[in-house]
């Protein structure tokens, strides 16, 4: 006998976490798979790293509720410096003149897991299996049936009207259902970290771009840093293993000394880089959502916001449809509206961050150029810059009721 639901989420981490919230309320039964726990140091999604959440996530958090538990542990950015190393070419961003408290937030992820875990265990309509995994998919026309496994060597069958794949990059849920995704390696990797600067950030977020890619500074409470150093491959490998003076050294080289010398660094975490994008945002009765949608580069910190947007729309629709008395949740009415809202928010967003790291890696003379002459007319144009902080909800098309500050129930 299966046990039965009307939504099955593949997958716990920051997406799929968010959108098991997002449904909570909706009257739909709903089942979330995980195979490992939020608290755990194997925990891909919640670990040491931090995410920069836009203004708009922000408020998707706090509509769903998750954003009081979050606040505390959120470092505001009060403003954004763009440059480019070794040119003459840079741009500010200030909050303050665009008339915002912030431009955006910055995150610990253990924090956003630590907000989302309990109220998805609290929820009478969210049933958490963790640690499990989906070992196989049976899909139909009227559901679909899950064999998930569980630890120790239990196995429990879960039929299911919508499934929803949020199990990241490498999405098995995706490939079950026939969907491929277009990979293209950027041969950079990025390397983590955190380091104290010997001046106060005063709440400025850095990007700064190099011969071997961008170099990220994102502030933190306590004065420190998030650092994220894109190199290439084999630089990445030998930096993992200098010592912390040549380290810094070498993020010194490249940064300069806008925040004087950098004091200490944390542990080192290497992550490849690529671009992923699924051919496809939904098939059958299953909706493919976040880094299974779509992996970024993290220039410019949009991967979890653009997700977060992805479960804002998909619950504002499930939300209406269950409104109008339609509660098949893998209706092919909602999965077209799904698809047709979030695609030009997604090919914006793409488009942008992956134009980015082509332009910003052009060595040719006259690219360098042209894009310092753009760092600096940005630097002039205020309609540029608020253009620039509006992608904080969405690259294009409809805004979700939840980045309004609108409840969906």
């Amino acid at each position: 006998m299966s046990e039965v639901f009307d939504i099955a989420i593949v997958g716990g981490g920051m997406v799929g976490a968010s959108l098991g919230v997002a449904l909570g309320g909706l009257g739909a039964r709903i089942a979330l798979i995980e195979a490992i726990p939020h608290d755990s140091a194997l925990q891909p999604s919640f670990d040491e790293r931090t995410t920069a959440l836009s203004n708009g996530s922000r408020r998707i958090l706090e509509t769903l509720g998750v954003w009081p538990s979050v606040s505390s542990a959120a470092t505001p950015i009060a403003k954004i410096h763009v440059s480019d190393r070794g040119h003459f070419g840079f741009a500010r961003v200030d909050a303050a003149e665009q008339g915002l408290a912030a431009m955006g937030f910055v995150v610990p992820n253990r924090a956003l897991g630590a907000a989302l875990w309990p109220l998805l265990a609290a929820d009478p309509n969210v049933r958490v299996f963790c640690p499990a995994e989906v070992v196989r998919v049976d899909a139909a026309e009227a559901a679909v049936e899950l064999q998930v496994s569980q630890a120790p060597a239990e196995s429990v069958a879960i039929r299911a009207r919508l499934v929803v794949a949020a199990d990241g990059v490498q999405s098995a849920v995706r490939s079950a259902f026939g969907v491929d995704a277009q990979v293209r390696d950027y041969g950079q990797t990025a390397v983590v970290t955190t380091v104290l600067p010997q001046r106060f950030h005063d709440y400025v977020a850095y990007e700064r771009f190099t011969e071997t890619g961008p170099l990220a500074l994102l502030p933190l409470a306590d004065g420190r840093c998030t650092l994220v150093l894109t190199l290439k491959p084999d630089m990445a490998e030998a930096a993992l293993a200098w010592s912390d003076g040549e380290f810094l050294a070498e993020v010194q080289r490249r940064f300069g000394f806008r925040l004087g010398r950098f004091l200490k660094v944390g542990r080192r975490v290497p992550y490849p880089l690529a671009l992923s994008q699924a051919r496809r945002t939904s098939a059958g009765r299953c909706v493919i959502v976040g880094n299974a949608a779509q992996g970024l580069h993290p220039v410019a910190g949009m991967g979890f916001n653009l997700g977060l947007r992805d479960v804002a729309s998909l619950a504002e629709l499930i939300a209406e449809h269950r409104a109008a008395g339609r509660t098949d949740d893998g209706d092919p009415r909602l999965l077209a509206e799904y698809d047709a809202w979030r695609a030009a928010d997604r090919r914006g967003i793409i488009g942008f961050t992956d134009g980015l790291v082509r332009t910003f890696s052009n060595p040719l003379g006259a690219v360098q150029r042209l894009r310092n002459l753009g760092l600096l007319a940005f630097d002039l144009l205020p309609p540029a810059k608020t253009a620039l902080s509006r992608l904080s909800t969405g690259a294009a098309g409809r805004v979700p009721k939840l980045a309004r500050g609108v409840a969906l129930r």
